[in-house]
């Protein structure tokens, strides 16, 4: 008769201990073996997050020059809205008629 948890044959623990064993190693090969295939991910260092520039952006030089010509008066007003629209600069809010007081 078999004892209670052995395997039928002499050395039932040592076999159980291998499978055991054997076991073990399977679990880590296939945790070695997912840490390598993402490995390509955790090889390079990310770079740091850029963080946006504090305060009011730069001027823009082209926009700056188109002011100082129509400051110097080289060019007139329709001129000067028409190429800083160009540049992009903001629309100038339109003129607004005098309202009078009632």
């Amino acid at each position: 008769m078999y004892h209670y948890g052995q395997f039928p044959f002499a050395g039932g623990w040592l076999v159980g201990l291998l499978v055991f064993a054997a076991f073990i190693v399977l679990v880590a090969w296939g945790v070695a073996w997912i840490l390598r295939r993402d490995s390509r991910h955790y090889g390079t260092p990310m770079p740091p997050p850029t963080m946006p520039p504090v305060g009011p952006p730069p001027p823009d030089p082209a926009l700056q020059i188109l002011r100082e010509r129509f400051a110097r008066g080289e060019i007139g007003e329709a001129e000067f809205i028409a190429a800083s629209r160009t540049l992009g600069a903001p629309t100038p809010p339109p003129d607004r008629p005098a309202t009078p007081p009632s």
